[in-house]
């Protein structure tokens, strides 16, 4: 929050664009009242911690190296434990050293502090803290879905990734072009009046692919032909839900297991609902070929190519993408690739849904197959194939040139490589 202030005290007037905690601390440190800020006689002396960094006890006081809210680390000060009111950072401080290098119930805190391998631990996780911190809030205010993100990483020092650009829609590369759908339906109930063919996948002859509650109903591999721009019905629409965004809260959090970022779901998921797009960057297959030697030698790559009806183009999530960029493999998955037409009807470019196979409780973690290939319904079905050659979680390989990828999902029915 952003204010412009005129301090009510007598011979101090500041104007400027600052957040109300900035302001608060100029007031504290000329040791300024201020009512409009909250800040009074009995609260001018409370300054904000940002985290603690070291630990120490001198005859049997705990004392806490403190590093303020605002103020350069060469400001921070020991203060006793009985001045601290920050007790959500003080059980962090003892989570973080039971689980730092060299720490655990073998340290003893003496006089000087903490073993200095021990306290720098501490810093560079609080400082990885505050890092995932701030790109959480970035990402929510960059996102255009209704579900919110969480990020985590209690399992090692690694910040937010590098080169890393949040989109909610694909992003046309040189070369492709998205040509705008040209006319609609014009149903007044799309659900009731799908089986006379008249609504938007009747007019491609197509199956309506969900029913009532917005659960895809047709099995994968036929495409899904949802309401556009230009029908007459209206946002409610039953046949209107991959373009109605990710609407589950969901958190990015870093595997033990040596598989990198992962992605679980916050809410119970019901068995076929919608939960996220694989989007990226639209490039050619020429450009994804010169994209994936890099990428190989790169060790990781997020190419995912749209051969519904012809390999022509791919979607690139290295660098842009949204929240699908994070989610593992597994040989086991509990969501499944559907190929879906909105806004653009060419065939070539098919916006990628994932949508749940099963019912999935609120903290399991949301995983694909990645070498996945759908069983024939029919002719139309056998054009889907997803070609992904994606290495998240630290796996290498590229979708046209790789080696033996060792399979990290721990699923009872591991296929042992991914590739």
């Amino acid at each position: 929050r952003l204010a412009l202030l005129n301090s009510t005290v007598a011979g101090c007037r500041v104007c400027c664009k600052s957040s109300w905690a900035q302001l608060r601390d100029l007031c504290r440190r000329q040791r300024l009242q201020c009512r409009a800020l909250g800040v009074t006689r009995r609260n001018l002396a409370h300054f904000e911690v940002e985290y603690l960094c070291d630990y120490k006890r001198v005859r049997d006081e705990e004392f806490y190296l403190v590093k303020w809210r605002g103020y350069p680390s060469s400001s921070n000060t020991w203060e006793p434990r009985r001045n601290l009111r920050c007790r959500g950072l003080l059980r962090q401080l003892h989570q973080d050293l039971a689980r730092a290098p060299g720490g655990g119930a073998a340290v003893r805190p003496g006089p000087q502090g903490l073993p200095p391998r021990v306290s720098s631990y501490l810093v560079q996780k609080a400082e990885q803290r505050r890092a995932l911190r701030h790109w959480e809030l970035h990402l929510n205010s960059t996102r255009s879905h209704t579900g919110r993100i969480v990020v985590e990483n209690e399992v090692d020092l690694h910040g937010p990734p590098r080169d890393f650009v949040y989109v909610n829609e694909y992003k046309v590369g040189a070369g492709v072009a998205l040509s705008p759908v040209a006319a609609g339906c014009e149903c007044r109930d799309c659900l009731s009046e799908a089986s006379g063919g008249c609504c938007c996948p009747g007019a491609s002859r197509n199956k309506f692919a969900y029913n009532e509650a917005g659960q895809v109903r047709i099995r994968a591999g036929l495409p899904i032909y949802e309401c556009n721009s230009r029908c007459r019905c209206g946002a409610e629409c039953p046949n209107r839900v991959v373009q109605k965004g990710i609407r589950y809260d969901l958190c990015i959090f870093r595997t033990a297991d040596g598989r990198g970022w992962g992605v679980r779901t916050l809410q119970r998921i019901r068995k076929n609902s919608f939960v996220m797009e694989y989007v990226g960057e639209i490039i050619t297959s020429e450009e994804a070929e010169r994209r994936g030697q890099v990428y190989d030698r790169q060790g990781a790559t997020y190419l995912f190519d749209l051969d519904y009806v012809e390999d022509v183009y791919t979607v690139d999530a290295a660098h842009y993408g949204n929240i699908s960029h994070f989610v593992n493999h597994s040989c086991d998955p509990n969501l499944q690739v559907y190929n879906v037409f909105i806004e653009n009807l060419d065939e070539r470019l098919p916006r990628i849904a994932l949508f749940a196979t099963r019912p999935i409780r609120a903290g399991e973690e949301l995983t694909f197959d990645y070498n996945m290939h759908v069983d024939p319904v029919d002719a139309e079905s056998t054009r889907m194939d997803s070609n992904f050659g994606l290495a998240g979680g630290g796996l290498g390989g590229s979708p046209r040139s790789r080696g033996r990828i060792e399979c990290k999902c721990g699923a009872a029915a591991c296929r042992k490589y991914l590739f």
